[in-house]
């Protein structure tokens, strides 16, 4: 019959009729693009754009994963100030750390916040003064870890701030997943599904650095920032006061009131970390200084090295923050334009074929 009459243009879907008000499409010959993907046939067509669907989108969320990640970028690496993370950079032969830099950077914010709400210390970070950073670094608000005593796990003691519970936890994964240290006696850690409730306030500092030395004179020099950090920098402090007063507005929405928690919710914190590692990885890979983010000089320490051996100082601390926090927002905006442009199998016979295992009966239905 196609052969007789079929034009060009001629398109024929072949639907599988299965009850009432139920059909499923199983084949298309011609010109398929006659037929949206249920083989449904238009009555009329038209090249305005009457539903303008592409100036909406449903990630409701876009938002709190844009600021989360931005800020976190601005926070992430600000324990690399420490004297024992430059002499690492500097000198191969220091060895392992004692303690990462990601801990020490939690631990700082921590300091930041102290007991104040998301409010207050979101009003104290959207006014830094232009030398201000002793909240970061007060002895009566920074906890070091093997050298005080009583350090509080910071994710439990930040408990009465979820904004900041939810940036503490970017900042301390976003090289590592904490991993519960084994037993002194050598055993194996368990899990229980109670032991699994409030365990983020127990991580300690030996679930993302065992440390192999209790020497204060070994300790001390990651607790030890002799150039300042870089939050005294009036770039860095240009984009804190920015998304702090953003954060601002989104905590006093109705929906974001207190209890909110950003932690409650995994899709958010998964994107969030994606895009702050992403940004981390692929900033700290960029060598030419054209393709950089362009920052006063003047600020000693660095965040990274080059080259053979990787030896040579790269990028200065306060421009991997910056730079971070500039390529994380731009990976948090691409996310809902990533369904458009990745390829995939709509269509493939396979996919669309009603499975045989009665377990999964439940998905035929889904996809009706």
């Amino acid at each position: 019959m196609l052969r007789q009459t079929a034009r060009k243009n001629t398109g024929v879907a072949c639907h599988w009729i299965r009850g009432t008000d139920h059909s499923e499409l199983l084949w298309t010959v011609g010109d398929s693009r006659r037929f949206n993907a249920q083989g449904a046939v238009p009555t009329n067509t038209t090249k305005r754009n009457v539903l303008r669907a592409s100036d909406e989108n449903d990630w409701h969320t876009r938002e709190d994963i844009y600021l989360l990640t931005a800020l976190s970028a601005l926070l992430h690496d600000l324990g690399k100030a420490s004297s024992a993370f430059q002499d690492l950079l500097r000198h191969s032969s220091v060895g392992r750390n004692q303690y990462r830099h990601e801990w020490v950077s939690l631990r700082l914010f921590e300091a930041f916040v102290g007991s104040d709400d998301d409010a207050t210390w979101l009003t104290r970070l959207a006014a830094l003064e232009s030398r201000d950073d002793t909240f970061w670094l007060d002895r009566s608000r920074l906890r070091r870890d093997g050298l005080d005593d009583n350090c509080q796990p910071p994710l439990g003691s930040l408990k009465h701030a979820p904004l900041a519970q939810a940036i503490g936890w970017l900042l301390l994964s976003h090289h590592r997943m904490p991993v519960r240290p084994w037993g002194p006696d050598g055993a194996r850690p368990t899990f229980t599904v109670a032991g699994l409730n409030g365990i983020l306030s127990h991580i300690e500092s030996n679930w993302n650095e065992p440390p192999t030395s209790d020497a204060p004179e070994i300790i001390k020099p990651y607790w030890d920032s002799p150039h300042g950090l870089p939050v005294t920098c009036s770039q860095w402090q240009k984009q804190a006061t920015r998304i702090a007063r953003r954060l601002l507005a989104l905590c006093a929405r109705p929906d974001r009131l207190p209890p909110f928690s950003w932690l409650e919710n995994p899709y958010v914190m998964h994107l969030s970390r994606l895009c702050l590692m992403l940004a981390d990885h692929h900033y700290s890979s960029l060598t030419d200084k054209k393709k950089r983010v362009s920052v006063p000089t003047g600020y000693p320490s660095y965040a990274n090295t080059e080259g053979a051996g990787r030896r040579s100082l790269c990028q200065t601390l306060d421009e991997h923050l910056l730079g971070v926090a500039r390529h994380s927002g731009e990976a948090a905006h691409a996310l809902p334009r990533f369904a458009e442009h990745l390829p995939r199998l709509g269509k493939h016979r396979k996919f669309r074929e009603r499975t045989q295992n009665q377990r999964f009966h439940w998905q035929d239905k889904a996809t009706t």
